[in-house]
C-alpha cells in the first residue's frame, strides 16, 4: 500500500465527514451531501482505528477504548437506528428515490463489509473501498455542476460492477488465504486472551458483540473444568472418528477449520489443543461480511452476535446490483488461481469442525421492495455459480479426503432457563453411543426388508409421502440405511438413507420449522419421482412471498432439487428437552433431525464421495450412498455430468406429535410398522419411548 495515496484519501474522507468539501456546488448535490458526510463519517473511523493499529497505539487500551470503538461502529444499523439509516433501502429510497436509494443503501454496506479490514490491518482493501466510494461522491458533484440531479442509474451500477470486477482477484486471494492457510492466525491470539479471562478482549474481534456473546464467555468461564474439558473432547473426538468411520486417512491432513461463535473461546481453546495432538494446526477464519461473497443464513467463519438482522436480510442479495455471467466467471478464475496458487496448502485442510449457537431470539423476515433483488437470470447465474465453485474446490480438496463435524449449544438468549438447557444440552450431546447404536442397527434390520416407506402426519400436518429405497442385491452383506450415532453429527440419533428418486412421491408438510435463521409456518414440499414441483408457506399473506423466500433459502435459486435424504431421528431425550423448555423451534436443525423423520432436499450425504465403501458397525455396506441425480457424474456429457450436484442440503424434520404413522412396505405388500401416533412400535426401538413418557 502506498502511504501518500493512504493519507490522501484520509484528509479527503476528513474533509467530507466535515462536509467542508470545497466542491463549489453551491448546494447543487445538496440532496446527497448529508449521505456522503454519514458514510464518510463511517469511513473516518475505520482509518482512524487502522492507523492507530498499525502505529501500535492500541499496546495501551483498556476495554472502554475498544467497546468505544465497537459501538460507534454499529450504532447506525441498530433496530433502534435502522429507520433512519442510509443502509436501510426503504429509507434511502425515501430520501433519494427509486433505484438511486437501493444502490446508494448498499454501497454503504459494501463500505461496513471494511470493518474486519480496520481490525485486520488489511490497508490495501480499506483503501480500495475508500477511493471508490470517493469516486462516486465525485461522480454525483460532476451531474450536480452538470445540472443533473443524479447521475444515471445504469452508470452507477456499471461504476459498481467495474470495481468489482478489478477488485476481485484481492478478493479471492483474502477469501482463499483465510479458509486453508493457518498462517492467518489474526484470530488465535484473541482467543487465548478470552479463555484465560480477559472478557474485553471480545471487542478486539472487529465483531458486533451483544450481551449474549459476553454471557456466554462468562458462564464457560466458571463451568468446572472436567465439564469444559468434556465438550471439547466430545467435538475433537466426533471429528476424528469421522475419519476412521469412513475409512479416509487423517495422518495426512495437517489443518482444520474450526467455526464458532464468539463467547465459546473457553471450548475453542481445548479444541485447539486437542486437534493439536491429532497433528491439525487450526485455521480460523472471520465469517464474510462482504457483497461479494456472503450467504444469507450460512456462517462460514467466527461470528458475533447480528446488530439487527433485518438488515442482513435487506442486504442479502446486493450483488444483484453488479452480478452478471462475466462478473462471476471472473469471479470463479480468480479463486482458482488463488486455489492454485495455494494448492499444496489446500490439500492439507482436513474439512471444518463446526460450533453452533442456538436460542436467539425467532426472526420474521420483512420483504422490501426496494432492497436489491436478483433476476430470475441472476438466480440461475448464482445456481450455475454455486455449482461451478463447489467443483472447483472439491478439486483442491477432495471430499474422499476429507470430514467434518458439527455440535451445537444454546446462548443466553435462549431465557431464563439457560443454565438448565445448556446441562441438558451438554447431557445430550455425551448420550451414550453404543446404546443408540443396538437399538438403531435393529430399526435398519427391519426396514431393509422393505421396498417403500410411507409416511402421514395428523393433528394438522398434511404430510402424504411414499419414499422408494434402493434395491438390495446381498441383503446379507448389503444395507440400505447408515447407522450414525455420535462423530460428524452430534448428538447420537438418526438412521439415514439416499432415496431412490423413481416413485418417490406426495407431500411433506411441518406446521412449523426453524431453518437458516429463518422461521416457516406451514411450510409445504410436494414430490413427484424425487423431486420438488411445488412449495410454498404461510408465512406473508402474499403466497407469492413465500415461494420466493423457499425459493432463495431452501431451493437456492434452483427450479428444482432432489430428495437427498430420508432418516428417521430417534433421539427422543433431545425431543423432550425442546417440549420441557418450550424451545423446539429454536433448537437447531442439527438436533432437531434427531428428534422425528426427516427428508432433505438437495445432495445426498455422500456428495462427491459416492464411490468410498462405507460400512455399517454390522459389517455391512452401505449401498445406498447415490441417486439417479448424483449417477449424472459419470456421464461423457459435460452439461449432463454438471448437473450431478447442487451444493446444497437442507433437512425438513416432522416432529414425533405431528407424526400419524411411519412404516416400511415389503414387497408382498406386508407393513412394517415404526411408529404410530408419535410413538415407535417397532419392538427392537419401544425403549425410546420412555423419555416420551418422561422417565
Amino acid at each position: 500500500m502506498e502511504e501518500e495515496l493512504f493519507e490522501l484519501a484520509k484528509d479527503r474522507i476528513r474533509e467530507l465527514a466535515g462536509n467542508e468539501t470545497g466542491d463549489g456546488h453551491d448546494g447543487a448535490a445538496a440532496p446527497f451531501d448529508a449521505y456522503f458526510q454519514k458514510v464518510a463519517g463511517f469511513l473516518e473511523i475505520l482509518l482512524e482505528l487502522f492507523s492507530a493499529l498499525q502505529a501500535g497505539e492500541d499496546a495501551g487500551w483498556d476495554e472502554d477504548r475498544w467497546k468505544e470503538y465497537h459501538d460507534r461502529l454499529y450504532e447506525d444499523i441498530l433496530p433502534q437506528n435502522y429507520d433512519t439509516s442510509y443502509a436501510n433501502p426503504a429509507y434511502a429510497t425515501e430520501i433519494f428515490g427509486e433505484g438511486t436509494g437501493t444502490f446508494l443503501a448498499a454501497v454503504y454496506t459494501l463500505m461496513r463489509g471494511c470493518i474486519q479490514d480496520a481490525y485486520e490491518e488489511r490497508g490495501e482493501r480499506l483503501l480500495a473501498h475508500t477511493q471508490y466510494f470517493l469516486e462516486l461522491y465525485s461522480s454525483f458533484v460532476c451531474a450536480a455542476e452538470g445540472g443533473i440531479k443524479v447521475p444515471p442509474y445504469e452508470e452507477l451500477r456499471s461504476g459498481l460492477r467495474d470495481f468489482a470486477l478489478y477488485q476481485y482477484e484481492n478478493e479471492a486471494e483474502l477469501s482463499v488465504a483465510a479458509k486453508i492457510d493457518p498462517a492467518n492466525d489474526f484470530a488465535l491470539n484473541i482467543i487465548k486472551k478470552a479463555a484465560n479471562g480477559e472478557t474485553g478482549a471480545l471487542y478486539r474481534y472487529g465483531e458486533y458483540i451483544a450481551d449474549d456473546q459476553i454471557q456466554t464467555l462468562k458462564y464457560l468461564r466458571a463451568l468446572p473444568e472436567g465439564q469444559l474439558k468434556l465438550m471439547a473432547d466430545t467435538f475433537t473426538e466426533g471429528y476424528r472418528i469421522g475419519f476412521d468411520k469412513t475409512g479416509k486417512d487423517l495422518s495426512i491432513k495437517g489443518t482444520v477449520g474450526i467455526i464458532f461463535p464468539i463467547g465459546f473461546e473457553p471450548m475453542v481453546q481445548l479444541a485447539i489443543a486437542n486437534f493439536k495432538e491429532m497433528g491439525l494446526q487450526p485455521v480460523i477464519r472471520r465469517d464474510s461480511r462482504s457483497a461479494y461473497d456472503k450467504r444469507y443464513g450460512n456462517e462460514a467463519g467466527y461470528y458475533g452476535g447480528n446488530p439487527n438482522r433485518q438488515y442482513e436480510y435487506d442486504h442479502r442479495e446486493d450483488i444483484a446490483l453488479f452480478m452478471d455471467k462475466m462478473v462471476l466467471k471472473r469471479r470463479l478464475d480468480c479463486m482458482t488461481n488463488a486455489y492454485e496458487k495455494r494448492k499444496h496448502i489446500a490439500r492439507q485442510m482436513a474439512g471444518p469442525a463446526v460450533i453452533e449457537r442456538f436460542g436467539e431470539a425467532l426472526f420474521q423476515p420483512v420483504n422490501k421492495a426496494q432492497a436489491a433483488a436478483m433476476s430470475p437470470t441472476q438466480h440461475e447465474l448464482s445456481a450455475w455459480y454455486d455449482g461451478q465453485q463447489g467443483e472447483m474446490i472439491v478439486r483442491y480438496i477432495p471430499e474422499n479426503e476429507r470430514s467434518f463435524t458439527i455440535i451445537a449449544f444454546p446462548i443466553p438468549q435462549i431465557g431464563e432457563d439457560f443454565d438448565r438447557i445448556m446441562q441438558e444440552t451438554i447431557r445430550l450431546n455425551t448420550l451414550d453411543a453404543n446404546h443408540y447404536e443396538e437399538i438403531q442397527q435393529q430399526m435398519i434390520d427391519a426396514l431393509d426388508t422393505c421396498e417403500m416407506v410411507c409416511i402421514r402426519g395428523q393433528e394438522g400436518n398434511r404430510t402424504d409421502l411414499k419414499i422408494r429405497l434402493c434395491e438390495l442385491e446381498d441383503p446379507a452383506g448389503q444395507s440400505r440405511f447408515e447407522n450414525c450415532v455420535a462423530d460428524v453429527n452430534i448428538p447420537v440419533g438418526e438412521v439415514f438413507t439416499s432415496p431412490k428418486l423413481t416413485g418417490t412421491k406426495g407431500l411433506l408438510h411441518v406446521k412449523k420449522v426453524f431453518l437458516n435463521g429463518l422461521e416457516y409456518r406451514d411450510l409445504y414440499l410436494e414430490f413427484e419421482d424425487g423431486r420438488v414441483t411445488d412449495y410454498g408457506c404461510g408465512n406473508f399473506e402474499d403466497p407469492a412471498e413465500g415461494s420466493k423466500l423457499i425459493e432463495a433459502q431452501i431451493l437456492h435459486h434452483h427450479k428444482n432439487l432432489p430428495m437427498g435424504e430420508f432418516a428417521i431421528g430417534t433421539n427422543t431425550v433431545a425431543y423432550m428437552m425442546g417440549r420441557r423448555f418450550g424451545i423446539e423451534d429454536k433448537m437447531p436443525i442439527l438436533i432437531a433431525e434427531k428428534t422425528g423423520p426427516h427428508m432433505a432436499v438437495g445432495d445426498t450425504c455422500y456428495s462427491h464421495a459416492e464411490d468410498i465403501r462405507v460400512y455399517n458397525p454390522d459389517g455391512k455396506e452401505i449401498i445406498a450412498r447415490d441417486n439417479e441425480v448424483s449417477q449424472k457424474r459419470r456421464s461423457e456429457d459435460e452439461t449432463e455430468r454438471a448437473g450431478a450436484y447442487y451444493h446444497c442440503h437442507t433437512d425438513i424434520t416432522i416432529p414425533y406429535d405431528e407424526l400419524g404413522e411411519l412404516y416400511g412396505v415389503q414387497k408382498d405388500g406386508t407393513k412394517v410398522p415404526v411408529i404410530e401416533k408419535g410413538r415407535f412400535v417397532l419392538p427392537a426401538a419401544l425403549e425410546l419411548n420412555r423419555a416420551l413418557d418422561g422417565e
